[in-house]
């Protein structure tokens, strides 16, 4: 069971980029993906989205109004469109898939950690 990411490159300032997380080995539509991000250096960042199996799209303040995240159950894959990119988005950005955030009532999305992890993909913004 695997995600592969995908999409990345080099986009400038205000720029869109649109990433992919295709599940491999697994049906999507049973799983939660999550979308990271890791800067040169630095621990992992996020989540920045969450698109659960079951429930409402999480996004982070830092992305949120710019990022959009959107399953297509029939493709396996979960897309993130990212819009106004800044130099600070400059990442490599990581899916992973893992069960559903809701428990006990609650959605815990800001703990959410994915099962399988990809390799991640680059993202480099700069004019």
């Amino acid at each position: 069971l695997k995600v592969v990411e995908s999409g990345g490159g080099l986009v400038q300032p205000g720029g869109s980029l649109t990433l992919s997380c295709e599940a491999r080995g697994f049906m999507l539509e049973s799983y939660t993906i999550g979308w990271f991000r890791q800067f040169p250096g630095k621990e992992r960042e996020g989540p920045l989205c969450i698109s659960p199996s079951d429930g409402p799209t999480y996004y982070a303040d830092s992305v949120k109004d710019r990022f959009t995240v959107s399953r297509v159950n029939a493709a396996n894959t979960v897309y993130l469109q990212m819009n106004d990119l800044k130099p600070e988005d400059a990442a490599v950005y990581l899916c992973a898939a893992g069960p559903n955030p809701y428990y006990g009532g609650t959605y815990y999305y800001t703990s959410w950690r994915g099962d399988y992890w990809g390799q991640g993909t680059q993202v480099v913004v700069s004019s």
